[in-house]
């Protein structure tokens, strides 16, 4: 962060200039995706946590690795089977024989980015045990609570295309997420430049170095909630949300977690843009970002559909 005297203006400039420098990082690793990467790293400025729900294959490992990379941070990453215990993700307390007692030992959470892939092949059992990670960023083992040391934020991974095997994820755990994004296939241009890239002897993401530090990342963090949101944009944001309620064709409630990491989504945008204030197309830009996840239409209507509705429904505020 910069010195206490630095106005917020030039504080916003220079993060938005630490912001270009991870996505030019990443770039040289994901070919193509630069809308996605820098979605994700609103969400990171944002504290909030990524559900990427995309086949195999189009890059979901590699981006969460690179950005890790990008920021000098510890990446973990768990693949989540039926077989995985609530233990393998959070740790727990290990009897020492040298010293008579039992140590906690920390499992893979305790990283700055993890990556939780295939997260639905876990039992409910081990899907909850993120709940209060998620949330609290702690980790409490037989009544003892363990900290983790920030960032933290996680990416978890999904396959829309197979069930088999698979476990819902229930609401509670989907409202954790601040976003629901998709890799999609690249370009052919981009394809064909992503050969160039991944082709050679040695895996790229290996030689990534760090662009920003842990230290910048905590900035961004703390800066967020600086970014100013007008009685207006609060109002709107809370139409849109009220909107989605009210719709008849949407059977999942949309809890007031969605309206604040909403705003929170859009002044972390407004941020990385260099800005110290949220305009309405910082809202409407992550809208079906973040409320898609949340929805459930009843009549075949896509959640993105309902989001889209909504945005055109409720006046924006001028």
């Amino acid at each position: 962060m910069a010195d206490s005297a630095s106005s917020p203006g030039t504080e916003f400039a220079l993060q938005r200039a630490q912001f270009e420098r991870v996505l030019e990082n990443a770039r040289r690793v994901i070919v193509g995706k630069d809308d996605v990467i820098r979605r994700v790293l609103i969400a990171f400025a944002a504290r909030g946590h990524v559900l990427l729900r995309d086949v195999p294959g189009v890059g979901k490992t590699m981006l969460a690795r690179a950005l890790a990379a990008s920021f000098g941070c510890r990446f973990r990453r768990i693949q989540f089977t039926p077989d995985l215990l609530p233990m393998d993700v959070l740790g727990g307390n290990v009897f020492n024989l040298r010293h008579k007692a039992f140590e906690f030992q920390a499992g893979p959470v305790f990283s700055h980015v993890l990556l939780a892939d295939e997260i639905n092949r876990a039992t409910p059992k081990t899907q909850s045990a993120l709940l209060e990670v998620m949330e609290e960023r702690q980790v409490t083992i037989e009544g003892t609570t363990h900290p983790i040391e920030p960032p933290f934020v996680v990416i978890a991974t999904m396959n829309p295309l197979e069930d088999e095997g698979t476990y819902p994820l229930p609401a509670a755990q989907i409202d954790r997420f601040m976003m629901q994004l998709a890799m999609g296939y690249p370009a052919p241009e981009a394809e064909a430049r992503m050969l160039d890239v991944h082709l050679g002897a040695d895996p790229v993401v290996a030689d990534l170095s760090p662009v920003a530090s842990r230290d910048d990342f905590l900035g961004w963090q703390r800066s967020v909630p600086l970014v100013f949101v007008s009685d207006e944009l609060k109002r709107y944001a809370v139409s849109l949300i009220e909107a989605l309620r009210r719709d008849v064709r949407n059977i999942r409630p949309v809890s007031p977690r969605s309206t604040i990491q909403l705003v929170r989504a859009a002044q972390a945008r407004a941020m990385l843009d260099g800005r110290g204030f949220v305009a309405a197309e910082d809202v409407k830009a992550l809208a079906a970002d973040v409320l898609s996840h949340r929805l459930g239409a009843s009549d075949g209507t896509t959640s993105s559909a309902l989001v889209d509705e909504a945005l055109r429904k409720v006046p924006v505020p001028a």
